[in-house]
């Protein structure tokens, strides 16, 4: 398996979920929320979405897009990375690695010892 980009793919996934959900809560709902903690409810009396909610639903947006393509990629390194690393074949055929068996150890017992 390849360990360096599934490291910091997985790094980024766990970056971008925590802003993903800080962007979420900061949204203005039907009742407050998190929003209004920030400032969110004095834009009701203006009317309208202000220039700040809109803004903030595009960059929400564009972090969801960029999550999702992190989740494609990770999956993408999980299809087609080397599941079993390097073949101990140096010509990389995968079917002869597949032919090398493993060293079974010596099923007769120790003779040396008296029971």
């Amino acid at each position: 398996m390849l360990a360096w980009p599934v490291v910091t793919l997985s790094v980024l996934l766990i970056i971008l979920s925590g802003i993903l959900t800080m962007f979420i809560l900061l949204h203005k709902g039907k009742g407050g929320g998190m929003g209004d903690l920030f400032g969110g409810g004095m834009t009701n009396a203006m009317g309208g979405a202000s220039v700040a909610e809109r803004n903030l639903d595009r960059i929400t947006i564009i972090v969801s897009a960029l999550w999702i393509l992190v989740i494609v990629a990770l999956l993408m390194v999980y299809r087609f990375g080397d599941p079993y690393g390097p073949t101990s074949d140096p010509s990389g055929d995968p079917s002869a690695a597949a032919t090398v068996t493993p060293e079974v150890p010596n099923p007769e017992p120790d003779t040396d010892s008296e029971a």
